[in-house]
């Protein structure tokens, strides 16, 4: 069952399919701003399966399209499709005032990589900044109003850099060099996020692993977790 102030089922859903992220959002104290950050983790998750399991590039984008007008409807502030994650969503962008062009950005990350096996470095970077690094930016913006959202960014790129790697579409010296770098940057400007904005920095911590090629289990996730909220470090 959901907690107060936590869409039915979305938690949950994302505590399956994105479990590293669900297990950094635990460090976001206020309920109702973890249940926005949630929603926003829900859209990126039906952003990627839109464009996963189509069964060619002009569905997927079809699919992707169903997201692009649902956000139409969410910012026009008409009735919205009955889905638990646009209605998620939609709620997040009303109580934060989020701003519509990272959203749409993350639809573009997709579509701008659809048909491709593997990706370049540099389409790699482009994906990761335009859906990750748009996801990470809004999330820091839920959290704390008042921080610069943006210093969010680097982290949201080398998460995912990270993911990629993970799931071999894209790989290779040029993309660890570039994994490095990101987290580099992160671990810089994640200082001026905040104590209340820095949990959507956090995943990147775990991308750490990935550059040495290791994937501990939770419990050695969930320590490494802490120690970096407690440093406030990536």
């Amino acid at each position: 069952m959901a907690e107060a102030g936590e869409p039915d089922g979305l938690d949950e859903l994302i505590g399956r399919v994105d479990p590293d992220r669900w297990l950094a959002s635990r460090f976001i104290a206020d309920r109702e701003a973890r249940a926005d950050v949630v929603a926003l983790y829900a859209y990126d998750y039906e952003l990627g399966r839109a464009a996963a399991v189509a069964s060619n590039a002009l569905i997927a984008e079809i699919r992707l399209t169903w997201w692009r007008e649902a956000l139409e409807q969410i910012f026009a502030g008409g009735p919205l499709r009955r889905h638990p994650t646009a209605e998620a969503l939609a709620a997040a962008v009303g109580r934060r005032g989020l701003p519509k062009a990272p959203l749409e950005a993350m639809i573009e990350g997709h579509i701008d990589v659809l048909g491709r096996a593997a990706l370049d470095p540099q389409a790699a970077l482009a994906w990761a900044d335009a859906v990750e690094g748009s996801a990470a930016a809004l999330a820091a913006q839920i959290l704390d109003a008042a921080a610069p959202a943006e210093a969010a960014r680097p982290a949201g790129r080398a998460w995912g850099l990270a993911l990629l790697r993970r799931a071999g579409q894209a790989h290779g010296p040029d993309l660890d060099a570039a994994l490095r770098a990101a987290l580099a940057e992160a671990r810089s400007s994640a200082r001026s996020l905040g104590v209340a904005a820095f949990p959507a920095a956090l995943p990147a911590r775990l991308a750490r692993y990935d550059l040495s090629g290791k994937r501990p289990g939770p419990l050695a996730r969930r320590i490494a977790l802490i120690v970096a909220a407690a440093a406030a470090r990536i």
